[in-house]
Order: structure tokens, then C-alpha cells, then sequence
């Protein structure tokens, strides 16, 4: 059980997520396998009654038999189709809740495009485990049901049958191992070329500017002949279990209507026993749903291990507590980050923002701001050192407790939502995220939007609120506004990362008078690289190198020439 891989066992959860369906075919496929056994000796019976030795049922039941094939056939075709959605569709619910519990940091080892395949792609293909495993244990009833069946007849007709099946089989042992390799491979490829084309629609306007629309295409297809030789490899390596089987069969099935031949010359076996020897040896040596079985249960596994690996990711420990009475003291103590290849981005800091206070935290590019900011809310946990919201430790916090302190604005907001008023409501209690119908918009949603002084806009838009988010024309200082209003919806902590930055100068005013609020109410940590909002600020956190060089008011900081080279160059005075 403990040397199972994480893709074997995740094949097997796909196979339970199948639930009644994969029963219900697995029934269906057993009765179809009964039903194809049984038809050779009826219809050996049969010709035996037509030629006056045999009752005359034998016909009416192979007429049954026959119609029992055909409507398993029909009820296995819907099994499979309903219970490949139902595991796929768990698949998929599994992927995306792990991937949202996941730390930032460790989201961002698979990009975005490829994460896509997994769950598009790789998700459908783990979800036939069902069907697969089923048809595949069912592909193998009527080849050794045949062996059993022409042993009864004449051992000599089973022993034939025996050894051709064994030799298809040795030749058939490569294909498995051999197909598995190239269509991991294939699937590998494939979210590379994904996570590119993705990549490059996101900068569409960037690389229309710069003119490297061609590079660029060459960039992402650039894996595209490895891709093809890999379909092609496959292709090639199905191709040849099918010409190998092609070839066998046809010798095998000779080879038992030979030895029947003899045996119905001898007197060892009757008319109908020779027709129902011919049926079962076609039966036995017809190993094409035995291939296709294989072929299904091979990309099944493939297609399991990519899905297993965003989820072997560890995902963040979750709390269970409560936060007291207060309004938001943020504290970091000895705080360290380091980056993938061990190189600190923070290191040792130690923060107190006053409950109610503003802070704002400058420094050069690269000097830890954004990491700063993402762990004063959780986005991802420090190395080392702790994080706290009026005295408890992030990582003890109920999730749901944790967002509802504590609220993100970014520089280059991403809007989640149907529609404006779901984008805005995001964070929002369910009763307040959904607008009643004779209003415009909730009263939360509302007040958000006027303090970050994007209603103006809101209302301009086609149907106001409800109007569809990929129907919305927002400017980036818009998008950026719409991303405010929803992080106002925090209780305790608002975390600003340049989230003000496409804003213009009156604008920015009004909105950073909206996010101040009334005195006390609300901590607000604002990353910045503008002397207005520093100034604006209680007190400066200036990082310097991932180390918390001072913590004062910009007035006090403004006479160090290091502090001042920290702004750009024409910005303005304290």
C-alpha cells in the first residue's frame, strides 16, 4: 500500500468519484461479457436443432443473447459518459480547492497555462479511471472465457486458443510501458505550450508594441516538433499493437478451425460444436477492445500523475481560531523570506503597525515591499519569525476570519466575477454580495465603490453593476479603483501593494482620504514609491536590501540622502 505512487492512488479515488455509475457499468459490462460467451453455444445449439438434433429454443435464446448485447451496449455507453463527468468534475473540484489553499509561492512553481492543461486536459483523462479499470478487467472475460469454453469442448481446441493468447500477449507487454512513456511526455509538452500561449496572450499588447508578434509565435510553438514526434510515437506504438494483434488473430483462429476440422472429421465434435469453436477462437484472438482497453488505462495513469503533482504540493496549515476585540496592530517579528534558490528577500524584521495607524513601506525595486506586504496578510507564511493581527498568529486564524480582516489592493488588480458587482462584493457575507432586484447594487457594494470614486464609472457602463465583467471597458486606473472598492470591504487590515499608482493626483486625494477613513478604524500597510503617500503616511517602514532599515515619519527621514534617492527623481518635497 505505501509504495503505491501519489497518480496510482489518485487513479484509484478517480474510480470511487465514479460512484453508482461505475457499479452500474461495471454490471452492465459483466452481463454484455456473459452474454457474448453464451451466443457461440447457443448458436452452436441452434445449428444442431436445424439439422434435427437439438431443441428448437436454441434459436429464440441466441436471439435473446443478441439483443441483451445490444442493449448493454447502449447501457454501457451511457455509464461511462455520466461517470466519467462525475469523477472528472471531482477531479477538477479537488485541483482548483487545493490550488487556491496552496502558498503563493508554491502556486507559482507550475504556470498558469500548464496548471490549465492539467485541469482541463489531464483532469478528463483521470476521470475515465473508472471506465477504464472496469472495461479493461471486463476486455479480458471473453479470451479466457473462450479458453475455458473450447477446453470443455475438446482440450485440444482450449489448449490452442491458450498458446496464441499468450503469445499476443508477450507482444502486447511492450506496448504499455512504452505507450506510457511518450504520452506523459506528450502531456508535458502540451502545458508547456500552454503555459506560453497564455503567458503571451496576457502581454498581447506588450508584444504588439515592441513588434515581435513573430518571435513570439515562434517562442510558444517552438516545442511543437517535439509535441509531434511524441503524437506520432504514440500513433506509431498503437499502430503497432494493433498490427500485431491483426496478424496473430487471424493465424490463431486458423489454427483453432483446424484443429476443429480434424475434431468434427474424427467425430469428436458435432456441426453446431464446430460453428460455436469458430465463434469462440474469433471471439478469443479478437483482442481489439483488449487493446484499446490498455491504450485507455495507459493514458488513465498519465494523465493521474500530472494531476498528482500540483496536488503532492503542501498547502498551509490552517487555524481555527478567533481574533479578539481591536482594530488591527499588524506586528512581525524576526520575519525571514527566502527566495527559491535560498537568497533572502527578508531578513529578520521586525514591524509594529499601531492598531487604527497608517505605515507606509518604501524602498528601492527589490528590496522586499511586496513580499513585505503578502505576508502581513498571509498570502504565503515567512521561513522564519511570525506574523500577528491584534496578538494571534496569522497561521492560527480561521481562513474565513483571516479575509475578512484583512483586505489586498494591488497594482495590477485581477477581477473575479461575473459581473462588476460580484467583482466588488467578492469578499463580501453572501447576503450583501448579491443585488436585490429592485436595486442597483448592495448597500456594502455601493459604499465601496463611492470611496474608491469609481461609481462615476460604474454607472456609465451598459447595464451599471450587472454588466458582464468581459463587457466592461475599464481603463487600468479604473480596474485598479474596482480593486480598491473590493479590498475596502477589510475589517482590521488593509494591505495597499502601489495599488494607487495608475490613479491621477485628485483622484488618488479622494481615494486615499476614503482609505484613511476615521481615525482608528482600520490599520492600513501601504507599499509605495510616492513621496505624497509617505508623507501622508504615520510613520515610513524604508527597506533596504530585505532588512528594516528605519521606522519613522517621513519628516525625520526626509534629511537622509539614501531616503530621498529612494523616490523618483522629480517627485516632489516632503
Amino acid at each position: 500500500m505505501g509504495t503505491r505512487s501519489p497518480g496510482d492512488r489518485l487513479v484509484r479515488r478517480s474510480v470511487r468519484h465514479g460512484g453508482g455509475w461505475t457499479i452500474a457499468l461495471a454490471g452492465v459490462a459483466l452481463l454484455g461479457a456473459a452474454a457474448q460467451l453464451f451466443l457461440p453455444t447457443a448458436l452452436g445449439h441452434a445449428v444442431d436443432a436445424a439439422l434435427g438434433d437439438g431443441s428448437r429454443w436454441w434459436p429464440l435464446v441466441a436471439g435473446v443473447l443478441v439483443a441483451v448485447l445490444i442493449a448493454t451496449d447502449t447501457l454501457s455507453d451511457l455509464a461511462t459518459g455520466y461517470g466519467a463527468a462525475r469523477a472528472t468534475a471531482r477531479l477538477r473540484d479537488q485541483l482548483t480547492r487545493h490550488l487556491f489553499r496552496l502558498d503563493v509561492r508554491q502556486a507559482r512553481r507550475h504556470p498558469v497555462g500548464d496548471l490549465t492543461a492539467r485541469l482541463v486536459a489531464q483532469a478528463a483523462d483521470a476521470g475515465q479511471a473508472g471506465n477504464a479499470v472496469v472495461l479493461g478487467a471486463v476486455a479480458v472475460i471473453p479470451p479466457l472465457g473462450s479458453v475455458v469454453a473450447l477446453t470443455l469442448l475438446a482440450p485440444a481446441l482450449g489448449l490452442t486458443l491458450f498458446a496464441g493468447l499468450v503469445l499476443l500477449t508477450v507482444l502486447l507487454r511492450a506496448f504499455v510501458t512504452d505507450s506510457s512513456t511518450v504520452i506523459t511526455a506528450y502531456q508535458r509538452v502540451l502545458g508547456a505550450i500552454a503555459g506560453r500561449l497564455l503567458e503571451s496572450t496576457g502581454g498581447a499588447r506588450t508584444v504588439a508594441a515592441a513588434g515581435t508578434v513573430d518571435q513570439e509565435r515562434e517562442r510558444i510553438l517552438e516545442p511543437l516538433p517535439e509535441l509531434a514526434e511524441h503524437g506520432r510515437r504514440s500513433w506509431e506504438l498503437l499502430a503497432r499493437a494493433g498490427a500485431r494483434t491483426a496478424a496473430v488473430a487471424p493465424l490463431l483462429t486458423l489454427a483453432v478451425i483446424a484443429v476443429g476440422g480434424y475434431g468434427l472429421t474424427a467425430g469428436w465434435l458435432t456441426p453446431g460444436e464446430l460453428v460455436a469453436a469458430v465463434r469462440y477462437a474469433t471471439l478469443g484472438a479478437g483482442l481489439g477492445a483488449a487493446v484499446a482497453a490498455l491504450n485507455r488505462l495507459v493514458r488513465v495513469r498519465a494523465g493521474a500523475h500530472r494531476l498528482a503533482e500540483p496536488l503532492a504540493l503542501p498547502v498551509a496549515p490552517v487555524g481555527d481560531r478567533s481574533l479578539p476585540r481591536g482594530w488591527g496592530e499588524l506586528t512581525l517579528r524576526e520575519v525571514t523570506v527566502h527566495a527559491d534558490d535560498g537568497r533572502p528577500i527578508l531578513s529578520g524584521v521586525d514591524l509594529t503597525v499601531p492598531a487604527g495607524g497608517t505605515v507606509a513601506v518604501v524602498g528601492v525595486s527589490g528590496s522586499g515591499k511586496s513580499t513585505l506586504a503578502a505576508v502581513a496578510g498571509r498570502l504565503h507564511d515567512p521561513d522564519a519569525g511570525e506574523v500577528l493581527l491584534d496578538g494571534v498568529p496569522l497561521h492560527r486564524l480561521d481562513p474565513a476570519t483571516l479575509r475578512r480582516a484583512v483586505g489586498y489592493a494591488f497594482e495590477r488588480p485581477v477581477l473575479v466575477g461575473a459581473t462588476v458587482h460580484e467583482a466588488v462584493g467578492l469578499a463580501l457575507p453572501a447576503d450583501a454580495a448579491v443585488p436585490p432586484p429592485d436595486a442597483p447594487a448592495t448597500p456594502p457594494v455601493l459604499a465601496a465603490t463611492r470611496a474608491a470614486a469609481v461609481d462615476d464609472c460604474v454607472g456609465r457602463l451598459p447595464e451599471g453593476f450587472r454588466t458582464p465583467l468581459h463587457r466592461a471597458p475599464l481603463s487600468g486606473g479604473e480596474a485598479q479603483r474596482l480593486g480598491l472598492a473590493r479590498a475596502l470591504a477589510a475589517e482590521r487590515l488593509l494591505v495597499l501593494d502601489d495599488a494607487t499608482s495608475s490613479l491621477d493626483t485628485a483622484t488618488e486625494h479622494r481615494v486615499s482620504r476614503a482609505i484613511a477613513g476615521r481615525a482608528g478604524e482600520r490599520t492600513r500597510l501601504v507599499v509605495t514609491h510616492r513621496t505624497a503617500t509617505a508623507a501622508a503616511a504615520d510613520l515610513v517602514a524604508w527597506l533596504d536590501g530585505g532588512r528594516l532599515r528605519a521606522l519613522a515619519p517621513h519628516r525625520l527621514l526626509w534629511s537622509d540622502p539614501a531616503y530621498r534617492a529612494v523616490f523618483q527623481a522629480g517627485e516632489g518635497t516632503p
